[in-house]
């Protein structure tokens, strides 16, 4: 899964609260500022547990402020471990 987010998220600690829900669910994948101001992130495992981390971005207790979240699901291309800030 892919997921841009767009709001005040960067430089408010949101790529390291991404990572920390990511590990939590056993997800693997990154989060990195992108040069428009949104945060992309990366994730791989299990759709439902990718789902939880969208709901989580969603949800309103995020550093910052998220005023939108879009998505892509593709099916995993694997050779990632852990979930890394970029």
């Amino acid at each position: 899964m892919t997921a841009w987010v767009r709001g005040r998220v960067q430089g408010v600690g949101f790529r390291w609260w991404t990572r920390s829900r990511a590990l939590e669910l056993g997800l693997v994948g990154w989060a990195r500022n992108a040069a428009d101001g949104r945060v992309e992130v990366v994730a791989e495992g299990p759709r439902t547990d990718c789902e939880a981390l969208l709901e989580l971005l969603r949800g309103g207790a995020t550093p910052g402020r998220v005023d939108l979240v879009v998505e892509r699901f593709t099916p995993p291309k694997g050779g990632l471990s852990g979930f890394f800030e970029r």
